[in-house]
């Protein structure tokens, strides 16, 4: 299965660069980190936003062990598909991660404890990119946690540093992790907590 559905991830990133972000899925190293800060206890209530393949997924999956709820919003129709395959009990949304709101509410759900996150922010609008982080910060809980992932070839540009700068303006903290190697390319995880107020 993780060869077909890393033939798959080629694929689809050579269709639509942009949008998929990355030439290679998330590593397990970087999945494993992104996870993380998943509380480890009581039922959270998880949002993954851009699981493409599945390769964080699978990590969330590992630290919940059962315990809460996870929806994963992927705007991509066959990654959703191939998703939906390889985990048929996944709460799949075929949607904007910026439609956040409106997708906890048809399901009835309330606050978020955690979003993961793999989405290619530095390919995004600045504009896009606040549209989101505003949906989150509105749809978290005070203590809630987010976490994302950069790579070391983005992090000093500009692109980025637009971003970095969205994300201090949603939240009160924001950090990186040391750089993480093994991932190509290499990737940092930034966590951010206390998610501002949203007007």
């Amino acid at each position: 299965m993780q060869s077909n559905s890393g033939a798959a991830f080629i694929r689809r990133f050579l269709k639509n660069p942009a949008q998929v972000g990355a030439i290679a899925a998330t590593s397990p190293a970087v999945s494993r980190r992104l996870a993380e800060p998943i509380p480890a206890t009581g039922d959270p209530l998880v949002v993954e936003l851009g699981p493409g393949n599945g390769a964080v997924t699978e990590w969330i999956l590992r630290r919940l062990d059962g315990r809460g709820h996870l929806m994963a919003i992927e705007i991509d129709p066959v990654f959703a598909e191939m998703l939906q395959r390889n985990y048929p009990t996944l709460d799949v949304a075929v949607a904007d991660a910026g439609d956040l709101a409106k997708l906890l509410a048809d399901r009835g759900l309330g606050t978020v404890d955690a979003v993961v996150s793999a989405l290619p922010w530095t390919t995004f609008s600045d504009e896009q990119t606040r549209r989101i982080l505003r949906a989150l910060a509105a749809s978290m809980s005070p203590d809630g946690v987010f976490t994302t992932i950069t790579y070391t070839t983005a992090r000093m540009m500009p692109p980025w540093r637009r971003v970095l700068a969205a994300l201090n303006d949603t939240f009160e903290s924001v950090a990186p992790s040391r750089a993480i190697w093994a991932n190509v390319p290499p990737a940092f995880v930034y966590e951010a907590r206390r998610p501002r107020p949203q007007a």
